[in-house]
């Protein structure tokens, strides 16, 4: 799974010019856009309903939107950019389980919960796991 990226953005990274985050943002919003819409939908929820936190717990329907999940959090660039784009912090576990924070410290121990050892256990179960 690759970003389907523009001429002009590629040209931009390729002379060593500082890449337009916002353009790069929506090689991500179309390359991406199971990701996104699960990202965006989160942070719509968390304005609206607030709490520590928002979060998905409902896998994705098929292995290439999974993929589009795992690409948009484990590249520090993509992510670091939707987080910015968004102005929440992001958490992920399990390929699917993914929750957007506020920017605020009040939020640092709900994250710290979430992203803790104990948290990933606890968030195991068996019809996850791969054969």
């Amino acid at each position: 799974m690759s970003l389907d990226v523009s001429p002009a953005l590629l040209q931009q990274a390729e002379r060593g010019e500082e890449v337009d985050e916002v353009a790069f943002v929506d090689c991500i919003r179309t390359s991406l856009p199971y990701a996104w819409n699960m990202i965006s939908t989160l942070v719509a929820r968390l304005k609206v309903d607030g709490g520590d936190f928002a979060d998905n717990t409902t896998p994705p329907p098929d292995e290439h939107a999974r993929g589009q999940l795992l690409r948009a959090l484990a590249s520090d660039a993509i992510r670091g950019s939707l987080e910015r784009h968004f102005g929440v912090r992001l958490a992920f576990q399990n390929c699917h389980r993914v929750a957007v924070f506020p920017l605020d410290a009040a939020s640092d121990a709900p994250l710290g919960r979430f992203t803790s050892i104990r948290g990933q256990i606890l968030n195991q179960s068996p019809e996850l796991r791969d054969g």
